[in-house]
């Protein structure tokens, strides 16, 4: 079986909060990793937020520790 994410090594998508488009890199460092905060990658069928919806997210749960 061959596993997908080794065949690509980057993509574009749309946030799914806001719908703004930004890359993520599946072979190497992507913005996320250079982020000070860690969220758990999304396991609901959603996929990732763009670099300011994922910080708004992360303020917003640090607000509500």
């Amino acid at each position: 079986m061959t596993n997908r994410l080794k065949n690509q090594s980057s993509r574009r998508l749309a946030c799914e909060a806001c719908g703004t488009e930004f890359g993520c890199n599946l072979s190497g460092p992507c913005w996320c990793n250079d982020e000070a905060f860690r969220m758990p990658l999304p396991v609901d069928g959603n996929d990732c937020l763009c670099p300011d919806c994922l910080r708004k997210l992360a303020m917003q749960r640090a607000g509500a520790a």
